[in-house]
């Protein structure tokens, strides 16, 4: 059996996208002759998990091989891995959450780190510029998420035309400002947004979000579940009308073929990885970048269009075919890992 250890920053059960690719691809790793263990950094400020890395490798060191996650990369800059060591990125180098400063550093520590990895792991081709020399192979994430639970989809529109649903963690790039700034420009009775995701992960920016939630044009139109589990999110796909997400940067975007394959239509910016998953007019409505009355419209248009809404979800369920499910995603990134061991 293929023994691998996966370096993380924090919990292992946090609900972002790189945390919950790399939990699936350890739940199934046993299917394909595989242990995947993930092995956290201490959450610390930058660049404090650095001091605690070393103690971290100690434990790794019979593994066959050691994988990084992008987002602990830069901790291990000072230290010698003894095993073969994967990158498996999900963010580019410097990350795409931090401040210009932070950024430069990140990089460069990043990039160094990376110089040392027999192989480069991609969530998507947006990933490969600014890497170095170095084999990659792109893993996208599976389209499949937990079954919903039993029963008939629930009534999520609470008396509007359409249910739209938002999965995605308040933060600025994630563009739930933009979001709700169009709802507002919408007739009251077209649609209830819903909001899935953490709201604390910036502060500042959530009290923006709450604050506008408050205000009088959007009273009783929005809904906050804040981060759930993968089950209720399978439910809201089911029960939804349509999936938006305005995100201005994307390196994959897991939520966006998961909704596909629920059928969904897909509205957001042409930004980020978006652009390769749905086509504006066939899987979804894709608007430029922070035109908020652009992406007013193409909500409207959905929400005044039951035809329209059904064509999309048809034609988003059909691409969403062609993607990968977990099943598979494990098992290319097991036979890439096993590659490494074995030429290593």
């Amino acid at each position: 059996m293929l023994v691998a250890s996966l370096l993380t920053l924090g919990s292992p059960d946090q609900l972002t996208g790189g945390y919950l690719y790399h939990r699936r691809l350890a739940e199934l790793a046993p299917r394909h002759g595989a242990r995947l263990d993930l092995v956290p950094l201490p959450a610390l400020p930058f660049p404090l998990p650095a001091a605690a890395a070393g103690r971290v490798l100690r434990r790794v060191a019979g593994s066959d091989v050691v994988v990084v996650d992008s987002i602990a990369a830069a901790f291990l800059a000072p230290w010698r891995v003894g095993p073969p060591l994967v990158g498996s990125l999900h963010q580019p180098p410097g990350g795409i959450d931090h401040g210009p400063a932070r950024r430069r550093v990140q990089a460069a520590l990043d990039r160094a780190v990376y110089r040392r990895c027999a192989l480069l792991v991609l969530a998507s081709e947006t990933l490969a510029d600014g890497l170095p020399a170095v084999p990659t192979q792109v893993v996208p994430p599976g389209r499949d998420v937990a079954p919903a639970p039993g029963g008939p989809p629930e009534d999520l529109r609470r008396g509007r035309r359409v249910a739209l649903l938002c999965v995605g963690n308040w933060v600025e790039r994630k563009g739930t400002l933009d979001l709700l700034e169009a709802l507002a420009l919408l007739p009251p009775d077209a649609a209830t947004l819903h909001l899935v995701g953490r709201t604390d992960v910036d502060p500042r920016y959530a009290a923006r979000v709450e604050r506008r939630i408050a205000r009088g044009d959007l009273a009783g139109r929005v809904v906050v579940h804040g981060p759930v589990a993968r089950e209720r999110v399978a439910q809201l796909y089911r029960s939804a009308d349509v999936f938006v997400l305005p995100s201005y940067r994307e390196p994959y975007g897991t939520v966006y073929g998961e909704a596909m394959a629920a059928g969904l239509p897909v509205v957001g910016w042409r930004a980020g990885n978006l652009p390769n998953l749905a086509r504006d007019g066939r899987e979804g409505l894709i608007v430029e970048p922070g035109d908020r009355a652009a992406l007013a419209a193409a909500l409207g248009r959905l929400a005044g269009d039951p035809e329209l809404r059904r064509r999309l979800g048809r034609a988003a369920a059909e691409r969403a075919a062609a993607l990968p499910t977990w099943d598979e995603t494990t098992a290319r990134f097991v036979e890439l890992l096993a590659a490494v061991r074995d030429t290593g």
